[in-house]
């Protein structure tokens, strides 16, 4: 099930020619700036000042989303506050294309969102995969986003992997086929005995490139925003209105002010 989103220098005086000399330069130190803070922020110590990054005003972003988890975490995962129609009409998704493309066989638009895992889930994973309607708004999408980043192989663990965001985790890392995976290597901290996160290692190349699911997991967790709260659409919205009607009324009142006060002045 697939959506798919919606110089001339010729004549210029010595001075000039050094001048935009001086700005390529500075353009090609501040990508590769960029670049190095990008590097740096994948490999970071500090993996929890990762941030998300994302708004739910993009609605590309959103759809992507939204294709997002009906493909790989819908399978264990609800949304069971949302409906598919809000969905629909809030992504402008063609009722058609929901219709073919997004619902699950047997789903109406009407329905809620609802998992087809079955009933021995807790079983296999030891417990219930959580419903992810209001996972952000618990969480924090920052929270989301790391967590989807930062798994590694653990062979110690039943599922042959682990989270740093949340050790220990029940859910097995269902998207490293897209990521690959990854070694945490740990280093020794300050306190003696105690072992802290330094750095990942790629294991095995995954079908995208850390860009790639970077973006898709950006694009994840902007859906997963825009779920918990889809009215925040309409109230981003219409909060605009309101601020240049408050503008347009402040102006209208002081002038009114100066008019019954010119006198008294």
């Amino acid at each position: 099930m697939r959506i798919d989103s919606i110089s001339n220098v010729k004549g210029l005086s010595e001075k000039h020619v050094r001048m935009r000399a001086l700005g390529w330069a500075l353009l090609v130190v501040a990508a590769f700036a960029a670049g190095g803070s990008q590097a740096a922020e994948e490999g970071a110590t500090n993996w929890e000042s990762w941030h998300a990054d994302t708004s739910v005003t993009d609605r590309a972003s959103l759809q992507r989303g939204a294709r997002n988890f009906v493909n790989y975490c819908l399978g264990c995962h609800s949304l069971q506050y949302q409906r598919w129609s809000r969905l629909g009409t809030d992504l402008a998704i063609p009722p058609e294309v929901l219709q073919k493309s997004i619902l699950p066989p047997g789903d109406k638009a009407a329905d809620y969102i609802e998992t087809t895992m079955p009933g021995d889930a807790e079983n296999w994973f030891g417990k219930i995969p959580p419903d992810l309607t209001l996972m952000v708004r618990l969480r924090g999408k920052d929270y989301v986003y790391q967590y989807l980043k930062t798994f590694y192989v653990d062979s110690t663990r039943a599922t042959g992997a682990n989270n740093l965001a949340l050790p220990t985790t029940a859910m097995p890392a269902v998207l490293s086929e897209l990521e690959g995976l990854k070694r945490a290597v740990f280093k020794n901290g300050a306190t003696p005995g105690v072992m802290v996160f330094d750095h990942f290692e790629q294991v095995a190349p995954g079908r995208m490139s850390p860009t790639e699911y970077d973006g898709f997991v950006r694009d994840t967790v902007n859906f997963l925003d825009y779920v918990s709260e889809p009215a925040q659409l309409a109230r981003r919205a219409t909060g605009i209105w309101v601020v240049l009607f408050l503008l347009v009324f402040t102006w209208i009142a002081w002038l009114t002010k100066r008019e019954y006060w010119k006198d008294v002045h």
